[in-house]
């Protein structure tokens, strides 16, 4: 089990507080609790304005790079941001996220190819979100043409099946656990990721669910 912690984002209200007052203990207590708690790779995500997003992407990543030794997973929908913020890492860690979307996988890969990053890809496309197993495996059959053209061992990838919410989709569950199946049967060595707590959403009492 790869455990990644992430209360380092600007989508939680409280850590968004903390990143508009700059308020660098709350970030540091966040990242050395998290590490106490064994993750391994600590989630660095700024979820503000595009302006201002890589330069609180490195205030952040140097508060928690000075609390601890436990190496970043940058963040962003935006590719690029995620290229740039991982020149101020000092160790590998993991670039979260990419797709085939647009140019996305092409600019990380290249960004990457050389190096010990690890990286999580999401299984959509331009497409959008692909509506079987079928077609989520179709995408994954092109991300790792993508892998192997940039000759980047799968073992460095966490792929994500996208887990959708039990709400909207009761049949999403067996859908994503045949997706997996699948893949760890092509390739044994490649990690699967996923935010397992989207399938509360919008269901009563989903802090007991989660």
């Amino acid at each position: 089990m790869i455990i990644i912690g992430e209360k380092i984002n600007g989508a939680i209200p409280s850590t968004a507080k903390a990143i508009a007052a700059k308020d660098s203990e709350f970030i540091k207590n966040l990242a050395i609790k998290q590490a106490a708690a064994g993750a391994d790779f600590i989630d660095v995500c700024a979820s503000v304005d595009d302006a201002i997003e890589l330069e609180t992407m490195k205030w952040l990543i140097d508060i928690v790079q000075d609390a601890t030794d436990v190496p970043i997973a940058v963040d962003s929908p935006n590719v690029h941001t995620c290229v740039e913020a991982i020149k101020y890492c000092n160790k590998p860690g993991l670039f979260n996220s990419v797709s085939l979307e647009g140019d996305k996988v092409d600019v990380a890969f290249a960004a990457i190819a050389d190096t010990k990053w690890e990286c999580v890809a999401l299984l959509n496309s331009d497409k959008g979100i692909p509506k079987t197993a079928k077609d989520r495996l179709d995408v994954f059959t092109d991300l790792m043409a993508k892998l192997k053209e940039y000759k980047i061992d799968p073992s460095r990838m966490h792929i994500d099946p996208l887990i959708e919410m039990l709400c909207t989709s009761e049949e999403g569950i067996s859908m994503v656990t045949e997706v997996i199946r699948g893949i760890k049967e092509q390739y044994p060595t490649i990690h699967v990721t996923g935010a397992v707590s989207n399938i509360s959403f919008n269901l009563p009492a989903r802090k007991i669910v989660n």
